[in-house]
């Protein structure tokens, strides 16, 4: 008998759940708090420490620890933000770029090297409809 969609949903979170974990914990290079805040920064652009924490929903004196640690290790850098003399902006710079690509790159290659040696041909190539599927899914039509 087949799977109820909610059963299908359950396993899907579940074992999405586990290679994220399993990806991050042999191969990150960055810390995650490091990692997820130079991605927002890498995709969206320069952005104001209220306004990273509540991307990540965290406290604003966690962000602000986080943005400090980057800053001393090069990742990122603050100027004055031009919409409120108050505040800065905070921004990926060219070391932080290179870190995160480096990041991203060591997971994929983790992942790369378990799909070659852990699935059958026939099961990689099932394995490659699965982003498609998955897209769909996360799309959402009410922001089209």
């Amino acid at each position: 008998m087949a799977s109820s969609t909610e059963d299908i949903a359950e396993q899907l979170r579940q074992a999405v759940g586990r290679l994220v974990r399993t990806t991050r914990a042999h191969a990150d290079t960055l810390p995650g708090t490091h990692a997820e805040t130079l991605g927002y920064l890498s995709r969206a652009g320069p952005h104001t420490i209220a306004e990273l924490a509540a991307l990540r929903r965290v406290k604003h004196q966690s962000m602000s620890r986080t943005v400090g640690e980057l800053v001393t290790a090069g990742f990122v850098s603050r100027a004055a933000n031009p919409a409120d003399a108050r505040s800065f902006v905070i921004m990926l710079t060219a070391e932080g770029a290179t870190a995160l690509e480096a990041d991203r790159a060591a997971r994929q290659q983790w992942v790369a090297a378990r799909i070659a040696t852990t699935l059958t041909p026939a099961e990689q190539d099932l394995l490659a409809q699965v982003p498609a599927l998955l897209d769909r899914l996360s799309h959402d039509p009410s922001t089209d």
